[in-house]
């Protein structure tokens, strides 16, 4: 028998041992042979489901054949290294005596059902003796405190617990011992069993499990080995130290430990584990009666985990009476879909119900109707469901009808306005309650409807600034979700009102940086007679250069579009050198020309991409200036006088502080990036140990390539663990994502609305925070935080006008607004039936930049309703098509390039590859689109045009392509 296959049996053999005392993170640390992306899906693992079940993934990767040389001694020194040591020791072949063994499995035990009453402990200075007596390791000490000063001492006790249970035999004895020195004697006679204990020999205190199967008359014969569970970790659940005996016996499923949120309640999962505060229980009562209802808490306040609790509520009382409970959750991002399973909905409702979540990046196999049937709960985004009950309107046979569901939470619910998914959602459910009105009417039976739950942080007030328009605006986001009522609770004690403070910073009185610039911008608009009425590093000067383009790009007029493009890029540094480094802004400038070169260059040394007399005096004006540009960036006596105001906002935070934790929101992803990077680079920053990252987007709509689902995890799982202390965000950070509480949250020259202030507030919920604004004078920020205030409490009051009135006036208004909706609904579809879809024949595309002719509407075909491909003989020989290092894939596709016109290089779309065929993908925004000779250049997404294309024939082009292949 081969090394490798021995040690491979060696593995699965004591694999459940592994399961107890491997800690996932630390051993991935040290282990090398494993790539980026494997040790990436079992850390995902162990933050989703557990230490337990990520083990199992990391023994899966380890024996992954073919094994690179030495991988087993590589694993077993990782496990030593990562002070996994009795797991490294059964991997050496170093058995413990079985009855030593046994009495550690009971030890482990005790522990596992003790550990609720044991986190009344004095975690800091047990964390300290532990350390000492080698029970863990330096940075396990280092994690337990920072876990003791930023999320309490039960969480800290939980960690501790979690961590000394993994030692060798031997580790109770010791902490038995440090119990005893430390004084915690209540803790010390629930672990050994008497009050006049004096034992300080190991062999009489090992076994404290059968200590207390001898004190319980009831339990006289119970064999302990049959109870051990592999599975088992840390559990916590609320028992006396006599009842320790009967839930050995029973054998329960507990929950683990380092799962267990601070806001729940002890005990199995059942329905009593989710305890809520005396505030979330009052917001819920008239949901949990079965109306439909808003709930409107602060950020931070625990809205999710009360509909945890509506959820589990409802589906046992359906339960109980015999019926079928089917709960969706819809969301607005995908982050929120995963955030929403993991953290909350599967982790408590996994013991008795099935929960799934689906979005567009994680579609399974089976169809979405099918996923809802097969599953309890189900958690998705809104977009999902509205593409399948728009089915069921159709006919078609895999549509899902509103009837399906008995309850519906709607997370975020101020975006259930005109034009919003959400609103089309409900749509359906207004025209069905229309529709059984009439039922009623004639004693015919109704449709059952689901009930309604939403959440949010801020209704908001749209652009109010009366007292009627406000409450208008609410009353239409309470129509459109059917709420009865809206519930906002006070949270009393809970409540941590941030501290407001506003830094004002004088305007620049020189700027030679932004002056170059402008001189460069000027020239630029001479050249092609441009005259714009707006001010140079303006908002308004950026719509302004996008139209020009616009009309430039229609009208065929090459130069001046480029001339605009250019512009476009000099005013974007204008705007930034307004908040960050000068130096960043002319990065930012420098990397534009770079990647415009390098567009326009091709690796084949046989072709060349035309660059055309303006193209060439463009990127002279820039070399040109280039030196100048770069030698201002560097001279800090013109540097931006808002990032002083923002260094000292922050030392101040983080020098006055015990333990700083906070959030800069800026506007745009460039400036997050800048303004991490500014941090991290500046010594003084690290003398007050600021560990800074950046928090953007995953939407590809920017210019700057977004983050991943998995960077925001990573990013968030650091800032909650401590290894970072500073987020630099955008607006990605305000809604949804759990973030922990912050003691300063800073909005750095940023215009908002009062959704959006309410809630970046709402992160600073910690004791004592601050919630600081810094923005230049004359800017407008003061300005529109003065509405933002106004319109905050506009909406309080309009609230509470609205809870006041009369039921049957309520219910009124509530009826007008439904009415409404449904008739405005149905002119909306009325005028898109009798609009004329023309055909794919009459579109023409052209080349955005430099007009060359792609191809006609015929050409074009759409694969899965999304993706718009062109696999003619013809259009082959039009664009060049540039590699992707690091290919994104999905379900039956992967995107592994992009393709960019052969002539210009301007940048047409995607290289993918569908089931194993090849298909250049086209972005509309990339295209001059005729239409019956009439040129748009303004469409940003396909269904824009109007036109219905053909579908995709995969069966069709898999024949052409297998026939081209045989006669090669």
């Amino acid at each position: 028998m081969s090394s490798d296959l021995i040690n491979e049996n060696l593995i699965e053999s004591f694999r459940s041992r592994l399961r107890t005392y491997v800690a996932v993170d630390p051993v991935l640390d040290h282990l090398h042979f494993l790539d980026a992306e494997q040790k990436e899906r079992v850390r995902q693992r162990a933050r989703t489901d557990g230490n337990l079940a990520a083990v199992d993934d990391l023994i899966y990767a380890v024996l992954k054949k073919p094994h690179p040389a030495g991988w087993f001694q590589a694993f077993v020194d990782a496990l030593s290294n990562a002070e996994c040591q009795h797991a490294a020791d059964y991997m050496r072949g170093k058995l413990p005596d079985p009855e030593i063994e046994s009495e550690n499995d009971d030890c482990m035990r005790m522990i596992d059902i003790l550990a609720p009453s044991l986190l009344d402990m004095d975690t800091k200075e047990l964390c300290t003796h532990c350390f000492a007596h080698q029970l863990i390791g330096r940075d396990d000490r280092d994690k337990i405190i920072h876990i003791a000063n930023n999320q309490g001492n039960s969480d800290a006790a939980r960690e501790l617990l979690k961590r000394i249970v993994r030692c060798p035999p031997g580790w109770y004895s010791k902490f038995i011992q440090i119990l005893r020195v430390t004084e915690h004697q209540k803790l010390y006679e629930l672990l050994v069993g008497s009050a006049d204990s004096n034992l300080t020999d190991e062999r009489e205190i090992s076994n404290p499990v059968k200590e207390s199967q001898e004190s319980s008359t009831s339990q006289e014969n119970f064999d302990y080995g049959d109870t051990w569970d592999d599975s088992i970790d840390l559990y916590r659940g609320e028992h006396s130290c006599e009842d320790a005996t009967q839930q050995l016996s029973s054998n329960a499923e507990l929950l683990p430990l380092e799962l267990y949120d601070s806001d729940t309640a002890a005990g199995s999962p059942n329905k009593a584990d989710i305890v809520l505060r005396d505030y979330q229980m009052d917001v819920a009562k008239p949901a949990l009666e079965g109306e439909n209802i808003i709930i409107c808490l602060p950020t931070g306040s625990g809205k999710t985990r009360v509909a945890v609790y509506i959820t589990r509520q409802h589906l046992d009382h359906r339960r109980a009476e015999g019926k079928t409970g089917k709960v969706v959750i819809l969301v607005n991002t995908v982050p929120l879909v995963e955030q929403h399973y993991a953290t909350e909905f599967h982790y408590f409702l996994k013991h008795a119900y099935e929960v799934e979540r689906v979005s567009g990046k994680t579609m399974l196999k089976i169809s979405f109707t099918d996923i809802v049937k097969k599953n309890d709960v189900i958690i998705c985004t809104a977009q999902i469901l509205e593409n399948y009950l728009e089915k069921s309107v159709k006919g078609e046979d895999d549509g899902l009808h509103l009837t399906d569901i008995t309850l519906m939470i709607i997370d975020e619910c101020h975006h259930t306005k005109k034009g919003e998914v959400y609103n089309q959602v409900m749509m359906h459910y207004l025209k069905q309650k229309k529709k059984n009105r009439l039922l009623k009417k004639e004693e015919k039976e109704t449709v059952p409807l689901p009930q309604i739950l939403g959440l949010t942080a801020s209704l908001g007030v749209g652009n109010a600034t009366q007292m009627s328009t406000a409450e208008k605006n609410i009353l239409q986001i309470c129509a459109s979700l059917d709420a009865s009522q809206i519930r906002t609770g006070n949270l009393g004690v809970y409540s941590n009102e941030p501290d407001k403070q506003m830094v004002l910073v004088e305007p620049k009185e020189k700027d030679p940086f932004g002056d170059v610039i402008k001189r460069i911008m000027h020239i630029i608009q001479n050249d092609v007679k441009l005259s714009p009425t707006c001010e140079l590093g303006s908002q308004n000067y950026e719509q302004w250069v996008v139209q020009c383009e616009q009309q430039a790009a229609k009208e065929e007029a090459k130069d001046v579009r480029v001339c605009v493009a250019h512009l476009r890029w000099y005013n974007d540094a204008l705007i930034l050198r307004n908040t960050i480094r000068m130096c960043d802004a002319f990065k930012f400038l420098e990397k534009k020309y770079q990647e415009e070169l390098k567009s326009k260059t091709y690796p084949e040394d046989d072709h060349v991409i035309n660059i055309t007399d303006t193209e060439r005096k463009l990127f002279k004006i820039f070399k040109d200036n280039q030196m100048e540009l770069e030698k201002l960036s560097e001279n800090q006596s013109y540097e931006n006088e808002c990032l002083s105001k923002l260094q000292e906002n922050i030392l101040y935070q983080f020098s006055t502080r015990l333990e700083a934790r906070g959030i800069i929101f800026t506007k745009s992803r460039q400036r997050a990036i800048a303004l991490s990077h500014w941090i991290e680079e500046n010594p003084k920053f690290n003398d007050f140990e600021v560990k800074a990252a950046y928090l953007i987007g995953s939407g590809d709509q920017s210019v700057v390539k977004p983050m991943t689902s998995a960077e925001q995890k990573d990013v968030l799982n650091r800032f909650r663990s401590g290894a970072i202390n500073l987020l630099v965000a955008t607006s990605v950070a305000e809604e949804g994502l759990d973030i922990p509480a912050c003691n300063f949250v800073i909005c750095y020259g940023r215009l908002t609305n009062e959704i959006a202030m309410i809630q970046s507030q709402g992160r600073a919920r910690a004791k004592d925070s601050s919630y600081i604004v810094i923005a230049v004078k004359g800017s407008g920020v003061t300005e529109k935080e003065s509405v933002n205030e106004y319109r905050k409490n506009l909406m309080t009051k309009a609230i509470d006008k609205i809870r006041a009135l009369d039921p049957d006036e309520y219910n009124n208004k509530i009826e007008e607004f439904q009415i409404q909706a449904i008739l405005e609904d149905k002119m909306r579809r009325v005028i898109k039936k009798n609009s004329k879809t023309e055909d794919p024949s009459v579109v023409k595309l052209n080349c955005r930049s430099c007009g060359t002719f792609v191809g006609t509407g015929d050409d074009i075909q759409i694969i899965e309703d999304m993706h718009h491909v062109n696999l003619s003989t013809q259009f082959r020989e039009l664009y060049i098509e540039k590699a992707n290092t690091n290919p994104k894939e999905w379900l039956d596709y992967e995107i592994n390039g992009s393709i960019a016109c052969k002539y210009c290089g301007q940048k047409w779309g995607t290289s993918m590859l569908y089931r194993g065929i090849s298909c250049p993908c086209l972005s509309v925004k990339n295209f001059v689109v005729t239409i019956k000779e009439k040129k748009f250049s303004n469409f940003t997404k396909w269904n824009e045009t109007h036109i219905r294309f053909q579908a995709f024939n995969y069966t069709e082009h898999a024949s052409n392509l297998t026939d081209e292949t045989a006669t090669v």
